[in-house]
């Protein structure tokens, strides 16, 4: 695993920003993730949402709409340096996309344990194995972000707040 440091007084604005669109997100319906890309010259390029319902597009994850967002703001597909924030762990496409698009780093929040392909069910970002390695941090802001998921499908469910058997 190649993890990456974690800088308090630029991580954390900028999760809390991909927790807006995760906000977001929930209050239309979707499930709430949301996504930031930050550009070490440019600041933020942009910022996404799941879409999947709005758009009835199985790929309009957070990070694949961030992705789309950035490239047309860099006037390319390639997105050196610049780091990816999303509130829950990239799932197999999305962590495909982002080794696509070169993206230099990734900050996530809750893990995912159905889908996360970084480091909870898969190591797509393990060092090596791509031609290109993107180093990585979990567990920002995890609580807040895995509250907005457990909020939200209780809601789904009709299952009150109060109900502690969640897993």
């Amino acid at each position: 695993m190649d993890v990456s440091w974690l800088d308090e007084n630029q991580d954390i604005p900028r999760m809390q920003m991909a927790l807006e669109q995760a906000h977001s997100a929930s209050r239309d319906g979707e499930v709430p993730v949301g996504a930031v890309i930050w550009h070490p010259e440019r600041g933020v390029i942009a910022q996404a949402r799941n879409s999947k319902e709005t758009l009835r597009d199985p790929t309009a994850h957070a990070e694949i709409l961030a992705i789309g967002q950035a490239a047309e703001a860099m006037e390319g597909w390639r997105l050196e340096g610049c780091t990816l924030y999303c509130t829950l762990e990239p799932c197999p496409m999305c962590a495909g996309a982002i080794l696509q698009a070169r993206i230099e780093r990734v900050v996530f929040g809750a893990a995912d344990f159905r889908w996360g392909a970084v480091e909870t069910k898969l190591g797509v970002f393990e060092p090596g194995l791509f031609n290109h390695d993107v180093t990585w941090v979990g567990g920002v802001l995890a609580e807040e972000s895995a509250d907005l998921l457990r909020s939200f499908f209780r809601a789904c469910r009709g299952t009150p707040e109060s109900d502690q058997n969640e897993s």
